[in-house]
């Protein structure tokens, strides 16, 4: 044994050595003496869990460096063609389209869109070098090519560039965004307000951020198609009332008390979502009225003025100046940009606590790249003139009225708006049913309460008596009316709708955008060349 013993003793020396060696080199390593204390902790005298843990770790290296696809590399079920097998099928082969064919129709609606050619204004000059009065564009206050804006938008452009690059909680906001919000919370009198990118996902992000499953909404059955897909995407329980009727929405609201007395279910966020002036036929919200029953019965008010805000009171800051409400007394009051000040974008204003949510729960403000700044000053410069010219509203309601005075004594044209609104929309009044489709009975006016007196059902979006008409003959005679419209110089347009997609079939109608930009005497032409369409198209549906 002491023989084998002083054999093996250099190989003793040399392993021991060279321990050392690599303890003191292992040593100097960064970190080296975490890991080591790692090792020590879990080893803890016990081999079989150091094996364990040797194990677990050359596993997970082994499924991080294998292959992540389990293809056969052999090739034997793969198929072998040669040069010419090849060629023939490339030949065969026929390129699906990535959209399907215009129909006729599809066609024929693309080919009748007029071309501007320049600026977009109230007198635009088309491709055909015909110059037309613009009824036709959102342009409210005729901010669209005012020159002090345009001089600002060019600075801002040479100083921050086009573009923002990124939404505005990362690196997207800059100073100007952060004074354009400054300005609409300080023109529309509230705590604060965020900006938002795209004026359409304005109102689809501010519902979902504060409406989640469970809590309740009662909304207005003629909401625009933004607000529906908000409410579809907040995923909360919806109750429906008639489309402007502010009695029905009383009676929803007491049916759901009772309900909630009789199941004694707990109080949850409650909401009502409705518009200012409604998008689909130009209808206006009694907001008094609203702030009453919201009082009333407890319930948190999200007012849509996309098509209000710019165009009603005194200096354009919408329902709240026209029936002289305090801001505050509006939960989430919000507007579009685009359309009132003619940029681009939107809003929502209200306390700090509620915009300082939608900075983190608003997904078009969180997801989405933010304006670009030369936009924001356009609209900064936009508020400013309202403020120290509020004679641009008064021109703009002068305007309205003239055109009414004319359009509101024609007998074959019907208009749901409201006499202040500068949305104009324009129904076909057709003489008799003969002329419809004989399974279709006599339009109705809008969407509105049923004409038996019975109260609608909230659960459904659809009122129990819901107006029908001949969309296909009502539209094709409206493309009529803006044909021959634009013939005698005046451009306006037809309502576009989604049909299918949204949750009422919308009558078709003529929309007109009242403009201050243009004089009393251009609308008062304007006005008559439609009443002149109208009577020749619709006279000629007659015979």
């Amino acid at each position: 044994m002491s023989a084998t013993t002083s054999s093996l003793e250099p190989l003793f020396t040399i392993l021991s050595y060279s321990y050392a060696t690599l303890e003191t080199n292992f040593y100097k390593l960064p970190g080296s003496s975490v890991v080591a204390r790692y090792v020590k902790s879990s080893h803890q005298n016990d081999p079989g869990r150091t094996l364990l843990e040797v194990f677990l770790i050359i596993f997970a290296i082994r499924t991080l460096l294998q292959s992540r696809t389990r293809a056969d590399n052999s090739g034997k079920h793969f198929i072998s063609f040669d040069e010419k097998e090849i060629d023939e099928l490339v030949d065969e082969w026929t390129p699906e389209p990535l959209a399907a064919e215009l129909s006729p129709k599809e066609q024929a609606e693309l080919a009748s869109i007029p071309v501007i050619v320049g600026p977009t204004g109230p007198k635009p000059k088309l491709s055909n070098g015909k110059t037309v009065l613009n009824l036709a564009s959102y342009n409210f206050t005729g901010l669209a090519g005012n020159e002090d804006i345009k001089q600002s938008g060019v600075e801002t452009l040479r100083k921050y560039g086009l573009g923002s690059c990124g939404p505005p909680g990362f690196y997207g906001n800059q100073d100007v965004h952060i004074q354009l919000e400054k300005d609409i919370a300080d023109f529309l009198g509230t705590e604060s307000a965020i900006l938002y990118s795209q004026a359409f996902s304005t109102i689809s992000s501010v519902i979902p951020a504060f409406c989640k499953r469970g809590d309740l909404i009662v909304a207005d059955r003629g909401v625009n198609f933004s607000i529906q897909k908000g409410l579809q995407i907040s995923r909360c329980t919806v109750r429906w009332y008639d489309h402007n009727d502010l009695n029905s929405l009383e009676q929803v609201l007491e049916a759901i008390e009772k309900e909630r007395q009789k199941k004694r279910s707990p109080l949850t966020r409650r909401f009502i979502v409705t518009e200012g002036i409604f998008d689909h036929d130009g209808a206006m919200s009694d907001l008094p009225k609203l702030i009453e029953l919201k009082l009333k019965f407890k319930y948190r008010l999200i007012l849509d003025e996309s098509i209000s805000f710019g165009s009603v009171g005194r200096t354009g800051r919408g329902l709240t100046e026209l029936y002289n409400v305090p801001a505050d007394q509006v939960d989430m009051l919000v507007g579009s940009v685009a359309n009132g000040l003619a940029s681009a974008g939107g809003f929502c204003a209200g306390t700090n606590i509620v915009v300082n949510h939608q900075r983190i729960n608003g997904t078009s403000f969180v997801f989405s790249a933010a304006m670009p700044a030369l936009l924001t000053v356009a609209a900064s410069e936009g508020i400013s003139i309202l403020r120290n010219t509020p004679s641009i509203l008064s021109t703009l309601q002068e305007n309205i009225r003239a055109v009414r005075v004319i359009l509101d004594r024609v007998d074959c044209i019907s208009i749901p708006s409201h006499p202040a609104s500068a949305t104009i929309h324009l129904h076909v009044k057709l003489p008799s049913p003969m002329h419809l489709s004989p399974r279709v009975p006599p339009p109705s006016p809008s969407l509105s309460s049923s004409s038996s007196g019975k109260p609608s059902n909230p659960l459904s979006p659809t009122p129990r008596e819901a107006p029908q008409f001949d969309a296909e003959l009502e539209e094709k005679l409206l493309q009529d009316v803006v044909e021959e419209a634009l013939a005698q110089g005046v451009l306006i347009t037809r309502a576009k709708r989604l049909r299918g997609q949204e949750l009422n079939d919308i009558r078709p109608s003529i929309r007109l955008a009242i403009s201050a930009a243009l004089n009393k005497k251009d609308c008062e032409k304007a006005a008559n060349v439609v009443k002149a369409a109208f009577v020749k198209i619709v006279g000629r549906q007659r015979r």
